[in-house]
């Protein structure tokens, strides 16, 4: 139904798409600025720093585009309109994330994805391996489920917090931006926390060191640079977890 009543108005679609495109660039541009006056930051060359732009920024986009709309929960919980969805026989999860869901977000993927695309073709790499080529979709595909778990815990928490968006936006947005540069120009203490408390490096960070051939600055084992898949498929059973504790202690308004 929102699909149907976004591509109604095809003019306004196609312009609410392109401002998603255009305000998601300027971060990119605000990279492409720095590289003017540097030639490598923390080590990486621009190509690689876009590679990890590219694919954290496609993760975000598709957990964003199908689950962005969690953070809406809060207002339903105070004013009690999720009740109306839970005499509905659609599993309330779905209904939730699919409340005005904006296809204007596809914005932001096809904005990464031409970054990444331009990256990959810029890469200083002899000769791509068959573990290479395949780590970029499945760390493309565990970012998604990783941050999508993310939005879904955010949602599960404001069943006790009633409004945590910002508090929620902090770890997808921010832990985006977060994964836009290299692992190196951070704090070690940072990156461990993205790690082993909140593992966000799992969406790009270690499996891109794997795909660009450069060295981990936690000196974990190298198989770690292939658990996306394992770290996502538990982010994922905690967030399913967190949920249905939440929506089973729901006491609706009173009113």
């Amino acid at each position: 139904m929102w699909v149907r009543s976004t591509v109604a108005y095809r003019a306004s679609f196609l312009m609410a798409v392109a401002v998603n495109f255009a305000v998601t660039g300027l971060d990119f541009a605000a990279i492409m600025i720095m590289f003017a006056h540097v030639d490598a930051l923390g080590g990486f060359t621009v190509a690689e720093v876009a590679f990890l732009y590219g694919t954290t920024g496609m993760a975000l986009g598709l957990a964003d585009l199908l689950l962005g709309s969690m953070d809406k929960l809060g207002a339903r919980l105070r004013d009690g309109t999720l009740d109306t969805l839970l005499v509905r026989p659609v599993p309330v999860f779905f209904q939730v994330a699919a409340d005005r869901f904006a296809l204007r977000r596809l914005g932001r993927v096809s904005q990464s994805l031409l970054v990444l695309g331009w990256a990959l073709t810029q890469l200083e790499t002899a000769a791509w391996s068959v573990v290479q080529v395949a780590l970029v979709p499945v760390m493309v595909l565990s970012g998604t489920a990783i941050f999508g778990a993310v939005f879904a815990c955010g949602a599960a928490f404001q069943f006790w917090a009633q409004d945590a968006s910002e508090v929620q936006n902090s770890f997808t947005y921010g832990g985006n931006t977060l994964l836009q540069y290299p692992p190196t120009v951070f704090a070690t203490e940072l990156v461990k926390g993205v790690t082993f408390v909140v593992p966000l490096a799992f969406v790009n960070w270690l499996p891109a060191l794997r795909v660009l051939g450069r060295d981990d600055p936690l000196g974990l084992p190298g198989w770690v640079d292939f658990a996306s898949p394992a770290v996502a498929a538990l982010c994922c059973a905690v967030a399913a977890a967190a949920w249905r504790r939440g929506l089973r202690g729901y006491r609706s308004t009173g009113s």
